[in-house]
């Protein structure tokens, strides 16, 4: 008798010694969470993330070290109808009065009054370190506070980066925490529907959360090699909670499936570990093969989501075949309570005469199209999904700008307000120039003329009275001008702008000049290299991706066929979700449905993230089913009956599975930012249809077409023998593992 796998010694070493497993489970997570945390976090810096000009632009910054504190303004509006330009002038007295009293303004500034005579600015600069003003800011929110009380037939508001910083967080920082918060009871409570107890439902919740605590910690260190985002935490906690769910969901269900035909504890937990655990394996190196195409990317934020995500399905994969089977051995016929009475008569496996499984009725009813008519059903179904995926061809990429923002916070309305009035203080483009000190004047004499003519330009707005204001290092080597646009991010003219002065204007000006770097960089321009930059990674990553994983099935099935079906299904389920993404977000019809703006564009990093992610977690699916149906060709099944039973006894898992990723990331569509709120549809769509008509139409409809042409591989790959089953299932597609 051969060597046994490496997953069921480890979970038979685990069930004997559960306490051990245990403890060095509970150990590991505490070591790599506090690790982590005394190890401090990492940040990625903008230059980390500087893509094309727009990142040179940043890097020229940069080496300015500009001394930049945060400054604030106080903008004073009507009511309604034309300002009183006396009493603004007045409410702008009082509000200077009362500012520099506030500890942390270092000074107040002259009030500028708009061109159009609609408002009036007081500008406002904070002392003390630019990077924590949102945290100070509340001070002098409360002293304008008090001037609006002052003179209450005035609009008096502050408005200002650090104001704005403060409002978004107060409002994102409430969206994250009830995303978390409702994360954990919606997942409890769609597992304690699929098994019917309570401790069985909890065991998945509890390896997912120690995932997470432990990927965390890990990430946290990983940092100081790859800089961390301030989104790699929450992608943490997504893929943590639903692959950590997933993996303990497939051994649990199959454990209990085991024990329910009689089975040992120690033979249930091991038959799990060879069949289940084993997928587990595959479907994890799987995922982390897709999220490590990310580091192909060469990016500072896609590079931190990836170390991130591959740390934490390393993680969960790890737990799921340690400590897992320890808990399993430890709660024996515990796991099955307490029993929730009604759910457990429904999920509970369920045995007929002489313990054998009950016949189902819901999925072989669903299955007839796919076995009887494999053709016109295969037809219809990737028809249907094709139809589906046809509006990605129309997608648009632009990068969320300050008009994507949610309006509900009295600072973006206040931002409005200002843009309208003072134009240079919405969109704009920055002239970044380096050269030798000996350069300076020329440079700023050169910068000078460019802001001239770009505000004689209309698609720029006008030079504020006191004129362009150039910033110069204390070196003199680097200069920096912003130019203006009074059109939003994502408008065509911006674009147009930045089209123009990086062709014309910027090379007119500066290309004569002798040793002179220059770059022009800003919102709009960053938004245009990164598209440019993703849409250049994007076939790399693709590519990389497919390979490897059509490596990976081939190795693990030992068929050339399979693993290109499950590449074409994969490529299928992604396509579908990239035109539904685009059908709801880049027209306004689902606006008031979903609760959001329509930017008319697809967010920049999106579809990249997207297809990772959904390519990784949809081989969890494929190789749990895909094994279960092998299983049957190995007991000797016909290749149909190894298909019904294949897809009938996974339905069960893969549909709770599904459901569980499917609530939690339907709580991410519910936060206010565009990103996310795409993020959230995009991946919950495409999991339901990947484990719905993916999985339970068109698949077994393929397997049943190509007959044993399924297993196919060149005669140097095929395996030299096949083991028997360790528990081979019953020459019937009646054998269901959950209903």
């Amino acid at each position: 008798m051969g060597a046994r796998p490496v997953t069921v010694r480890l979970a038979r070493w685990s069930a004997e010694h559960p306490w051990r497993a245990i403890a060095l489970w509970v150990v590991f997570v505490a070591v790599c969470f506090v690790g982590g945390n005394a190890a401090g976090l990492n940040e990625a810096k903008d230059s980390d993330q500087a893509v094309g000009e727009s990142g040179r632009a940043v890097v020229i910054v940069e080496s300015g070290d500009f001394d930049e504190p945060a400054t604030e303004n106080v903008l004073i509006t009507p009511r309604g109808g034309t300002l009183d330009m006396t009493a603004a002038k007045a409410a702008a007295d009082d509000a200077a009065s009362r500012l520099r009293a506030v500890q942390g303004v270092a000074s107040v500034g002259e009030p500028v009054p708009a061109r159009d005579g609609s408002a009036l600015l007081l500008p406002i600069t904070m002392s003390g370190d630019p990077e924590t003003a949102a945290d100070r800011v509340q001070p002098l929110r409360d002293a304008t506070a008090g001037v609006q009380d002052a003179h209450p037939g005035l609009r008096v508001e502050q408005v200002g980066g650090p104001s704005i910083n403060k409002a978004l967080d107060d409002t994102l920082g409430e969206d994250f925490k009830r995303a978390e918060l409702l994360s954990l009871p919606v997942t409890l409570a769609i597992l304690i529907v699929a098994f019917g107890a309570l401790i069985a439902a909890g065991v998945p919740v509890l390896l997912a959360l120690s995932s997470v605590a432990a990927a965390l910690g890990l990430s946290t260190l990983a940092s100081h090699l790859v800089p961390a985002t301030d989104t790699t935490a929450s992608v943490i906690l997504l893929i943590g909670m639903a692959v950590g769910v997933d993996y303990s969901l497939f051994y649990v269900r199959r454990d209990r499936e085991e024990r329910a035909k009689g089975s040992s504890g120690l033979d249930a937990v091991e038959i799990a570990a060879e069949t289940s655990g084993h997928a587990v394996v595959v479907s994890g190196f799987a995922v982390i093969i897709s999220m490590a195409g990310l580091l192909l990317v060469n990016d500072a934020v896609f590079s931190s989501l990836a170390v991130g995500s591959i740390l934490v399905v390393a993680v969960a994969v790890i737990g799921s075949l340690t400590v897992l089977p320890a808990l399993l051995a430890k709660l024996g016929r515990w796991v099955d309570r307490p029993r929730v009475p009604l759910l457990w008569r429904l999920t509970a496996p369920r045995t007929g005469r002489h313990g054998a499984p009950a016949k189902p009725r819901f999925w072989p009813a669903v299955l007839k199209p796919a076995l009887r008519a494999p053709v016109a059903t295969l037809v219809v179904s990737v028809g249907l999904l094709l139809a589906l995926a046809a509006p990605a061809l129309g997608m648009k990429l632009q990068f969320p700008g300050m008009e994507d923002l949610p309006r509900s916070t009295p600072a973006m309305q206040a931002y409005d307000r200002l843009t309208a009035a003072f134009p240079s203080n919405g969109t704009s483009h920055t002239v970044a120039v380096r050269a030798s000190a000996s350069e300076a004047g020329r440079v700023t004499a050169a910068l000078t003329d460019l802001a001239a003519r770009a505000s004689a330009d209309p698609l720029f707005a006008p030079t504020e009275a006191d004129g362009p204001k150039i910033r110069v290092s204390a070196d003199g080597r680097v200069s920096v001008l912003r130019i203006a646009t009074p059109f939003a991010n994502r408008d065509e003219r911006s674009a147009q702008s930045l089209e123009k002065l990086r062709e014309d204007l910027a090379p007119a000006a500066l290309g004569g000049l002798p040793g002179v770097e220059y770059a022009v960089g800003g919102d709009v321009a960053g938004s245009e290299d990164y598209e440019r930059h993703i849409r250049q990674k994007l076939p790399l990553v693709i590519g990389f991706v497919l390979a490897l994983t059509f490596l990976v099935m081939v190795w693990t099935f030992r068929s050339v066929v399979i693993a290109l079906s499950s590449i074409l299904l994969n490529l299928l389920s992604a396509g579908a979700a990239y035109g539904l993404l685009v059908v709801v977000f880049q027209g306004t019809w689902a606006e008031d449905l979903l609760g959001f703006t329509s930017m008319g564009a697809i967010v920049t990093w999106l579809p990249l993230f997207l297809f990772v992610v959904l390519f990784g977690l949809s081989m969890d699916y494929h190789v749990f089913v895909v094994s279960r149906i092998r299983e049957g060709i190995r007991a000797g099944m016909s290749n149909r009956e190894a298909v019904a039973h294949g897809i009938t006894s996974s339905a069960g898992v893969v549909s709770s599975a599904a459901i569980v990723m499917v609530g939690v990331f339907s709580i991410f569509a519910t936060l206010s930012t565009i990103d996310f709120k795409q993020l959230g549809i995009g991946l919950a769509a495409a999991i339901l249809l990947d484990a719905t008509i993916i999985r339970a139409v068109v698949l077994p409809a393929l397997m049943t077409m190509l007959g044993d042409r399924n297993w196919w591989a060149p005669r140097f790959m095929r395996a030299r023998s096949v083991p028997a089953p360790t528990d081979p299932p019953a020459p019937a597609p009646e054998l269901v593992g959950a209903h």
